[in-house]
């Protein structure tokens, strides 16, 4: 039906909802990227290095070592590491809160503009539903208009409807998908952050007795 129109030609056939699907792509395709790039730097050295690294300049009485580590790398959990690092000979209690805190930054900072694929991904199907509904309304408008003798134009007009529901659909599931992935990431990304806080505290407490 649509062999012989271009892509601009069914682009405009959308409506106004087609538009505003394309700007929510672009979007969340940005915000995907963004993000990848993002997680993918500070996934570059895993936990169990870096805290090995730390334990041995730890143990060595290398402290200024340790925390110079921290500072070259930048992971989530050399961020946390330093947080410790940089109370070292205070209470127990205010090092693991310190590193809490840091926890939270971190967290914040990993979920950054995961909210916008979240939106994008539940309400582009909707914004697609309501092209077609626009868009079907319009083409009841042309039956009374052309009695049953425009039936062809009208079936025409309902497939150019239906349009933005699979435009919807095609920016809603890529975004649902990947903000998923985010949420896995982030969790993956917390549970080596607790993880190594609480090896941390206990390194410092042994070295401290």
């Amino acid at each position: 039906m649509f062999k012989d129109q271009s892509i601009l030609d069914i682009i405009s056939a959308g409506g106004f909802t087609i538009y505003l699907l394309i700007l929510c792509s672009i979007i969340s395709i940005a915000v995907i990227i963004e993000r990848v790039i993002y997680y993918k730097r500070r996934s570059k050295f895993p936990r169990s290095m870096i805290l090995d690294q730390i334990r041995k300049e730890f143990t060595a009485n290398r402290m200024l070592n340790a925390i110079g580590l921290c500072k070259e790398i930048d992971t989530p959990v050399s961020r946390v590491a330093l947080a410790g690092l940089n109370l070292h000979g205070h209470d127990e209690k205010l090092v693991a809160n310190a590193m809490e805190r840091e926890i939270t930054v971190e967290t914040i900072k990993l979920e950054r503009f995961t909210g916008i694929v979240a939106s994008i991904g539940g309400t582009a199907v909707y914004i697609g539903l309501l092209g077609t509904v626009i868009g079907i309304m319009r083409a009841f408008g042309d039956i009374s208009k052309a009695g049953t003798s425009g039936m062809s134009v009208v079936t025409v007009g309902i497939a150019e409807a239906l349009i933005c529901t699979a435009a919807g659909l095609l920016v809603a599931i890529p975004a649902v998908l990947s903000y998923n992935w985010f949420t896995r990431k982030i969790d993956n990304f917390v549970v080596d952050m607790e993880l190594a806080a609480s090896e941390l505290v206990d390194l410092i407490c042994v070295k401290k007795k």
